[in-house]
């Protein structure tokens, strides 16, 4: 008997406009969990090497695990699988919304899509039917307005979506999937491989219930579970991420003038409390989520930029705020709006129009390159016309088809040593020159640099009090980075195939024994540390093995110039993450990796992969 998965994976191609269920067998469950392991498997056994990501022949799945199969704490959250058409290789992106528990109430476990539509459609899945609809008359709407219209045209509001906006359509490689119009996997521009196949949203609404080894104890562990987090997370249900903007500052985390700086005196001004007294934000919930660090806003002046939704958080402050040098809060709320609405990744963005403000400095691009605009550093109207620019590709926002790497072979050499970005992600609001083993993980990371995909920095790493980590462990030496950053990766891996919000652990301080506690109740596998760990390694391998299809090497897993320059003074003063060379030789080594960064047969066999050795021929 399964427990915690139906074993069913819908199939839909897009193409044909047809579908099938298929059944997956337990043992496919316990090697690759769900989620982000689950779609690794499939891109790398279905997909050619090097397929163009906007292809009819890239695929893209939508897959949950085990924890949506009861309300546990975290369980909004969903992974999206595919190539990326920014780094063209292993993408895993994530969002929460109210769209995953739903879905498995469907009676799948994931959803596996093929093909390109001759037209504009989106897909609605119930536990009765699964129905393809015209959506040509809701092509060229925003992410807000795409939710309105499909939930009213359906007729039941209780579904929830996940959709692209104007610039996932143009296939902007930046573009993002919005859930329910708050929620976002933000990251690589899977948005934009939805576009390519003309398939505008993708509808859930279901109401089975899963197999459950021990139902009601699983649902009592997570009622309890809730409580605790509840009182744990209050602070991020108060002020949410953007209180994380002024002590990032000051330890020097927070992403300055480009990462050139070393201190900004105007980082409280889009802190919070001043950020949550200024905008009136109130916290916004996901499904089951004990946090809601999402914030709901309401801008009344100046008049251009009036609107009422999700306000930015940490990592949009840090790019659009810090990284720019903008500390004019009301500006930052409508970028963040135009790329919420548009479907683009504010992350990317904001390190976007940063870059384009050194350039303008250095004199490396002028008012003939920018339609007139003065990209001055800290300009908030700069910025929200930017945002508009590179949303819709248009003017400077062109040169920017190609990610970072494309606009400055554009601009010229002398650019090359500014930007900052791993395989063409551009780096997140978080500093390697801070907490060191930010730089092995964001140099390894399967999708290019992630800090969530390899928490391995402060203040994640003493998360784990199963491993033995001290809390006053110091992460300023590089001498344990490449330990750091295996075990965190692993982990963090896991928790990509369960689908669970790495908020519960980072916000409210669930253990990884209370996660384990319902895991076990709803599979009845009586799973340890050790094998969560095993599983998380499983994954991120196969991953990897794609990217090494797709030429990825240790050529690859390198520092941008700037990661190689300490602070002169604040937080990080005197600090790099160096010498990067030797923690990637001890991190290859940890993985039983060659000295290429490519995965060994031993490697493959240690982990049970025995059949994926033929992709390394």
């Amino acid at each position: 008997m399964m427990y915690g998965y139906w074993g069913r994976v819908l199939r839909v191609n897009l193409t044909t406009k047809k579908y099938t269920i298929e059944e997956v067998p337990l043992e496919v469950w316990k090697k690759f969990v769900g989620g982000s392991g689950f779609g690794a498997k499939i891109i790398l056994e279905e997909t050619p090497p090097k397929v163009d990501p906007l292809s009819p022949e890239n695929k893209i799945i939508f897959a949950v695990g085990a924890w949506q199969s009861v309300k546990a704490p975290g369980s909004a959250k969903w992974s999206v699988v595919t190539k990326s058409p920014l780094t063209k290789t292993f993408l895993d992106s994530a969002g929460a919304g109210h769209w995953a528990p739903l879905f498995k109430k469907t009676g799948y476990d994931a959803l596996i899509i093929e093909g390109k539509s001759e037209f504009p459609v989106y897909l609605y899945i119930t536990e009765d039917e699964i129905q393809f609809k015209d959506a040509s008359h809701i092509w060229g709407k925003d992410t807000i307005e795409t939710t309105k219209m499909i939930k009213q045209e359906i007729g039941n509001t209780q579904v929830s979506m996940l959709n692209i906006g104007p610039a996932g359509e143009i296939c902007n490689p930046i573009a993002c999937i919005s859930c329910d119009g708050n929620s976002f996997a933000g990251r690589g521009g899977a948005g934009a491989v939805l576009g390519s196949k003309k398939l505008k949203a993708i509808v859930s609404f279901g109401r089975k219930q899963v197999p459950v080894y021990d139902l009601e104890s699983a649902q009592k562990k997570s009622i309890e579970l809730m409580k605790i987090l509840v009182k744990q997370g209050a602070s991020g249900t108060k002020d949410g991420t953007p209180q994380v903007v002024t002590p990032a500052e000051e330890k020097g985390d927070l992403p300055m003038k480009y990462w050139t700086q070393d201190k900004w005196a105007d980082a409280p001004k889009i802190s919070a409390p001043n950020y949550t007294t200024t905008l009136n934000a109130k916290p916004l919930y996901c499904a089951n989520c004990p946090i809601g660090c999402h914030r709901h806003i309401k801008i009344e002046k100046p008049e251009e930029f009036v609107f009422e939704g999700s306000g930015p958080e940490y990592e949009t402050l840090g790019m659009m705020g810090g990284s720019f040098l903008c500390s004019d809060l009301i500006a930052i709320c409508k970028a963040n709006y135009i790329c919420n609405s548009m479907g683009i990744d504010t992350v990317s963005t904001g390190a976007w129009i940063s870059f384009l403000a050194e350039c303008w400095e250095m004199g490396l691009i002028n008012e003939k390159d920018t339609d007139g605009l003065k990209i001055e550093w800290g300009d908030g109207a700069v910025l929200v016309k930017l945002t508009e620019k590179i949303a819709k590709l248009e003017g400077i926002g062109k040169w920017f088809k190609e990610g970072i790497q494309g606009a400055s072979k554009i601009i010229g050499p002398k650019s090359e040593d500014l930007i900052v970005h791993t395989k063409n992600m551009d780096y997140p609001a978080h500093d390697p020159r801070c907490s060191v083993s930010f730089g092995v993980n964001y140099a390894t990371g399967t999708r290019g640099a992630c800090h969530v995909r390899g928490a391995a920095g402060d203040p994640y790493y003493s998360m784990y009090p199963e491993l033995g980590i001290k809390e006053d462990e110091t992460l300023d030496s590089m001498d344990k980075a490449a330990e750091r950053t295996f075990i965190v990766q692993n982990i963090n891996s896991f928790f990509n195939q369960l689908t669970i919000c790495f908020f519960m652990f980072a916000f409210a301080d669930m253990t990884l024994t209370q996660m384990l506690e319902i895991f076990n109740l709803v599979t009845g596998w009586d799973w340890t540390v050790n094998e969560v760990i095993d599983a998380g390694r499983r994954a991120f391998t196969i991953q990897r093995l794609i990217n090494v299809r797709d030429g990825i090497t240790k050529k690859d897993d390198i520092l941008p110039k700037k990661m190689t320059i300490a602070a002169k003074e604040g937080g990080r003063k005197g600090k790099a993450p160096l010498p990067h060379n030797k923690a990637l030789e001890e991190y290859y080594r940890l993985r039983a990796w060659d000295k290429n960064g490519i995965p060994t047969k031993e490697s493959l066999t240690r982990l049970g992969l025995d059949e994926y050795i033929k992709f390394l021929i």
